[in-house]
């Protein structure tokens, strides 16, 4: 009992961050590792600015400093981590891994970090306050609609039942407000309950106070030890069908405008091996889940092995990038402006593409 009390407690840190809410403080993961070379790309302007006004390129001499959340954001981040702690890597990196968001919010608008990895509507709400662009979407959806019992198996199905969630006016909310919508299916014809943590969500499930419930990954691999819950739908999956030239985005990896103009090198060389760490994880996760427990980013191993085929741990760059998360980011705000700080990014938010 004490242990599942001990994940269902992690879990919810997790939660946190899928709203980009406060939690309580968690410590720092820090490595660091000496290198040299550097991305043979020549440096170019960037996007936002025209050349004459870039500020000169520099070779950069400290570490690339990153911070990431705990959930399945930093889990592509891993191999990179325990490059740079072993000296394996050829950049120099030091980490700060965080339960909350508004831990490494000032860090990034005081120029502390270089470059996290972010909520996408986070990332979008501070682009012009912090200076932010983002570089890679590094994790697509990871929600999704569990039961405990059979007769559940698309959104048609959902009508007239009742759904269990959290995340009232975050991006639970607003994702199952547009699937609803893209189904056909009116704000009255399913009853959404929102509980205040997930714990409260699977318990009243478990209870019979809901036919179904929307939780994220790794919560649901982690319910899934415990009690007797099936995933019924796939957001990120339903997302596709509703529209398919977007995609339902978890995370994304920002970086400070001011760090990108000054050291284009540096950057290219972080981007180069933060896709060749997210390709690994993504590949190996029987050999990446004790890392990722290591780190702190999960609760334990098991939980991070079960949810990470189910955690879309990806790279998108460029104008794939562009594409999917500039379609994610206007469905947001077709939902509620405030989500992504009152008004889309511009072109100049999307770091090469």
């Amino acid at each position: 009992m004490k242990r599942w009390i001990s994940l269902l407690c992690a879990c919810a840190c997790i939660l946190a961050v899928l709203a980009a809410g406060c939690g309580a403080p968690a410590p720092g993961v820090q490595g660091a590792a000496s290198g040299s070379g550097a991305a043979g790309a020549a440096s170019q302007p960037g996007p936002d600015m025209p050349a004459a006004s870039q500020p000169a390129a520099q070779p950069l001499s400290r570490p690339v400093r990153l911070g990431a959340l705990r959930g399945p954001t930093a889990m592509g981040m891993v191999r990179l981590m325990q490059d740079a702690e072993t000296g394996a890597s050829a950049g120099r990196y030091e980490f700060q891994i965080s339960g909350a968001a508004d831990e490494l919010v000032p860090l990034l608008i005081k120029g502390e970090l270089d470059a996290a990895a972010l909520p996408a509507n986070l990332a979008a709400t501070l682009a012009a306050k912090a200076g932010l662009q983002v570089a890679a979407v590094n994790t697509l959806g990871v929600l999704y609609v569990v039961a405990t019992g059979p007769g559940i198996g698309s959104f048609e199905d959902l009508r007239g039942k009742t759904v269990l969630s959290t995340g009232k006016g975050t991006t639970p909310e607003y994702v199952l407000g547009y699937l609803m919508e893209q189904n056909g299916i009116g704000p009255d014809e399913i009853t959404v309950e929102y509980k205040s943590e997930a714990a409260e969500v699977l318990a009243a499930l478990g209870q019979g106070e809901g036919d179904a419930a929307v939780l994220p990954q790794p919560y649901v691999a982690a319910a899934q030890q415990k009690l007797s819950v099936r995933v019924v739908l796939d957001l990120t999956e339903e997302w596709e069908k509703a529209s398919p030239d977007s995609a339902l985005v978890t995370g994304v990896l920002a970086v400070r405008r001011e760090f990108a103009q000054q050291y284009p090198e540096a950057l290219r060389q972080l981007l180069a091996e933060y896709e060749q760490s997210v390709g690994w994880v993504a590949a190996n996760p029987a050999e990446a889940a004790p890392l990722i427990e290591s780190y702190g980013i999960t609760p334990s191993a098991a939980i991070a092995e079960q949810a990470l085929p189910a955690c879309n741990i990806v790279w998108l760059s460029g104008a794939e990038m562009k594409q999917k998360l500039s379609g994610y980011l206007a469905v947001l705000y077709g939902q509620d402006p405030a989500s992504v700080g009152g008004s889309l990014p511009g072109d100049d938010f999307y770091y090469g593409a």
